[in-house]
Formats: C-alpha cells, structure tokens, sequence
C-alpha cells in the first residue's frame, strides 16, 4: 500500500509524457522536431536570464546624441547595496592625554596619536578585518607587544599605505580617502586580488599563449583574451595604446597582442566599477581625450596610484607572507581597481569614515622605492621573479626592461 502511494506520482508523469509524445516516435522528422523545439526552448530560456528587465536606469556621461550612457539594473544595484554599507564608526572616546607610544610598548607607525583612540582605532580595526577573531588576528594573546604574529608586520605597512594614499593619491580617492574596511569589507583578506600567472600548462597547454590567451578566465570576462593585465601595466609601466594614429607599416607599431591585453584589462575596470566602456570614453573615438569624460582622467590617476601601491608596500612584504599565502610562483597580494571598488563607481558609492579616524590622514615618511608620479616619470620594472618575459614585464611592444631600460608610463 505505502509503495503504491510511492510509486503513484512517478507514474503520473509518465501517463503525461506519454500522452504529450504519443506517436511522435514513428515518425522520425516528427521526433527531430520536438527535440529541437526542448532544446531551444530551453536554450531561449537560459538567454533571457541573462538580460536586464525593465526598469532600466539610463545617466548621459557624455555629448548628447553620441549614446554616452551608463546603464544601472536597480535590482542588481539592490542586490549589491548590502556589500556597500560602511560599518559604523565608534563613539568619540576621551583624550587621555599621552601618546600611544608612551602608554604602550613597540609603538612604530601610529605614534602621537593620544593613547585611547588608538585604542579605538585597533577595535576599529578588529571589526574592519576579522571581527569574529579580533586582537588575536594580528597581536600574541600572551604579550601584544610582540611582533610574533606576521600579520602585526603587515597591519603596520598596511596603515601606512593607508595614510600614504590619504595624503599623496588624493587626485584619485578625493577628500572622502580612504580607511582599512574600503578593501577588506569585514574580511581579513580583500576579495579583490591577484597573483601573477603561472607558465602555459595544465588544460589549456594546447592552446594558451604565452602571454594568457585563449584561457578563459573571469578578469578578461570569461573571453580568450590574456588573463594576466595586471602585471604589464598595474605592476609594471607597460603603455597602454591599442589605436594607432598612422596607418600599417609606416610609424604605426601597435601590435595586435598588446590590444588584446589592453581590452583584458579595460574589461577589468567595467567590472570593478559595474560600469560601462562609455563611463570614460567616447567609444567612437577611444583615443581622443577631448571627446571622452572627466572619468578617463581619474582612471588615468588610479593605474598610476595602483602601481605606485603594489611596487612600493605590497610587493616588499614578500618575505613576510608565509609561503601558504603567497601565489602559485611565490609573489604576494596584490591590489586591482576591484580590490576598493567591489562593483562600485565609488567605494561605499562617495560614503567615508575616514573624517572619523583622522589618524588615518597623516603622511608616513615617503617609501623607499622609486615611485611614478602623476606626471608619467619614467619607473624601473619591477625586480620580481620571473615566469616567463611576457608575463614578466609588459606586452612585446613596450620598452624592454631584460636590457636594462625602463618603461615609461603612458597610459592614455
């Protein structure tokens, strides 16, 4: 009896089916037919998840009538809200009226600060990083004061990037700055960072390139352009070009490869930002400034403040990361447009608490490494192990750094 109560659902279904399919079997462009038509259907129906249902926010970034626009689905934007809120910033607490360097021991970077808010700015930075282990994430549970946890090393390089960029980079994060929790988002590693790429091998080992084509990967938006941008231009001062101004052979030395890590490195920037081609440029005329948006100059000032970042506070913590937290060919973490943004035109779109943390906006000294200004000085390529020379330094068309020379930057 309970088997037949069972089994009863099971065999309704097949009374339905058969009653559908009946007598299609005997005929055999009958049969073709309706297989075709399921899987069509159901290919139909896969394409159009991928589309954006009104309403549709359309915002003019540029000339009218040149279709300049930027699209926002507001159900995504909904659905990303959450990952976007800022954590709220403690209460104001009293002075104490010595500084942290005097009321406690091995104080190296945030000295002159007043002995209580630092103590608010390390619980602040607990609920930023890893709320759930707190002090214990950087600091021995049997005397603070050490430096035996690896992660106190990188915590004091990471708040003086933080006070280097509030003070020198404010062409790009503006006066809003920015604070710890802008790229780890309460986790102790930020979503957002990258490695260089290991040699061709593995699967793709038929058809990938050495410089990462043809192996699709999700920061060339699943295409087979290279996979690996970050190294020749947000490590490297690779120059960007990919338009020539004369045409072939005669003075035009753009290669078709070096577009393509272009392109790979321009779909990163949309999907950083959640954003569009035309959020900068003028897509009819890609190379001419005068006809693309303010954006494209704080794009311009973002690649330079980026490379700037990895060259001078990322990649000398090397030896301090432990080998576990290094990439597949030993280099450490090291930040995109995407390790800030996380799929915002602006982190926390425009929201900051950098006012409540000012000790955040103070200058270190300058970093002891030779930093590209937002002029475009020229930079020596970076002294990292090597792969392999594409992913090493830049695409085939920039200077070359085995030589000895250096690349300039010119990201326009």
């Amino acid at each position: 009896m309970i088997g037949d109560i069972l089994v009863a659902p099971f065999r309704l279904v097949g009374l339905l089916l058969s009653g559908v399919f009946k007598g299609i079997y005997g005929h055999p462009w009958r049969t073709a037919f309706s297989i075709g038509g399921c899987v069509g259907g159901v290919l139909l129906v896969l394409l159009a998840m991928t589309f954006n249902f009104f309403p549709v926010v359309s915002i003019q970034r540029g000339f009218r009538g040149v279709g300049m626009l930027v699209q926002y689905n507001p159900r995504s934007v909904a659905r990303e809200a959450g990952y976007q809120q800022i954590i709220a910033a403690y209460p104001p607490v009293q002075p104490a009226g010595v500084p942290a360097e005097i009321a406690y021991k091995n104080i190296q970077v945030l000295k002159g600060v007043d002995a209580n808010e630092f103590l608010r700015l390390m619980a602040t930075m607990a609920n930023w990083l890893q709320p759930s282990v707190g002090c214990a994430f950087c600091h021995s549970a049997v005397n603070m004061a050490e430096d035996r946890v690896y992660t106190k090393t990188v915590a004091r390089k990471m708040i003086e990037m933080t006070r280097y960029i509030n003070t020198n980079w404010r062409a790009h994060v503006g006066a809003g700055g920015v604070v710890c929790n802008t790229c780890h988002r309460g986790a102790a590693v930020p979503g957002s960072i990258w490695f260089m790429t290991p040699p061709p091998g593995g699967r793709h080992n038929f058809a990938q390139t050495q410089s990462g084509e043809n192996s699709p990967s999700t920061v060339a938006g699943l295409t087979a352009l290279p996979n690996d941008p970050f190294t020749p231009f947000l490590l490297n001062a690779a120059p960007i070009r990919d338009q020539g101004t004369t045409a072939l052979p005669d003075g035009n030395r753009m290669s078709t490869e070096q577009t393509n890590w272009t392109y790979s490195l321009m779909i990163h920037f949309a999907q950083s930002l959640g954003v569009s081609c035309n959020y900068c440029h003028n897509t009819r005329a890609f190379g001419e400034w005068d006809q693309s948006t303010p954006k494209r100059l704080v794009a311009w000032t973002a690649i330079e403040m980026v490379r700037d970042i990895n060259r001078g506070y990322m990649v000398p913590l090397t030896d301090v990361f432990p080998v576990a937290s290094r990439g597949p060919i030993g280099d450490v973490p090291k930040i995109n447009c995407g390790t800030c943004h996380a799929g915002a035109y602006k982190p926390f779109y425009g929201a900051s608490t950098l006012a409540a943390y000012p000790e955040l906006e103070g200058s270190p000294d300058t970093p002891a490494h030779e930093r590209v200004s937002v002029g475009g000085q020229r930079q020596a390529a970076i002294g990292q192990p090597s792969p392999h020379a594409a992913i090493d330094a830049t695409p085939a068309a920039a200077t070359s750094t085995a030589a000895g020379n250096t690349a300039v930057a010119d990201t326009r």
